[in-house]
């Protein structure tokens, strides 16, 4: 089957595009959504240069949607439709693991573009999966994070070593939850690693930014 996946650039839908391309399937376009001046992605706050190097690295194309969240639903079917129509994908994958929401939602949209939603990660034990993410040759670094973990682990790659310090924080070391987001920079589908600079960390009322840069 030939496939899109929702690529927010973190671990989750980086792990999930591994297993579902295990299964044999073919990925013909990666598509992220970001905000309405299309300066970065939502919630992991990435940049178009860092996505677009991330499918260059995949040998992809990126389809880069902007919305804001009162047209979040609306424009995310819109391109769901034209990266069917350009790609002759038929079907998404999503990195989402247990939230049933999540999942309603992303087969609810699906649905509307006439694609089917793959969650190969569906149900599986948070820790082994990032456990396994890890073993999997995943390299990722946390870019934004809530007041729990706070500014000290912006930046940090998650590695086995990193896990129990994210347990002792009392947050969910996959970050389900929204306690963090990541940004891969190395993986087995990636034909080079991409280079990232990072810069100030930035903490506003609800959550923590490190900005990140690409290098050239």
């Amino acid at each position: 089957m030939n496939i899109g996946c929702s690529w927010s650039g973190g671990k989750d839908s980086c792990f999930a595009l591994m297993k579902q391309l295990d299964q044999g399937d073919h990925l013909k376009v990666v598509m992220n959504v970001m905000d309405e001046n299309q300066e970065y992605s939502k919630s992991h706050g990435l940049t178009q240069e860092i996505l677009r190097a991330q499918a260059k690295a995949l040998t992809v194309p990126i389809q880069l949607a902007a919305a804001s969240w009162s047209t979040y639903e609306e424009n995310f079917i819109s391109n769901l439709h034209q990266i069917k129509a350009t790609h002759h994908i038929e079907g998404m994958v999503y990195g989402d693991i247990d939230i049933q929401k999540h999942r309603d939602w992303e087969e609810k949209v699906s649905a509307a573009a006439g694609l089917e939603a793959n969650l190969p990660l569906w149900q599986g034990d948070r820790k082994e999966l990032v456990e396994s993410m890890i073993d999997a040759g995943i390299r990722a670094i946390i870019v934004s994070c809530n007041h729990t973990l706070g500014l000290d682990f912006l930046g940090q790659e998650i590695t086995h070593d990193l896990i129990p310090k994210l347990e002792a924080k009392g947050v969910d070391v996959c970050g389900e939850n929204g306690e963090f987001h990541t940004l891969v920079v190395d993986c087995p589908l990636f034909d080079q690693p991409i280079q990232i600079e990072k810069g100030k960390k930035v903490k506003t009322d609800n959550y923590c930014f490190i900005e990140t840069k690409l290098v050239q």
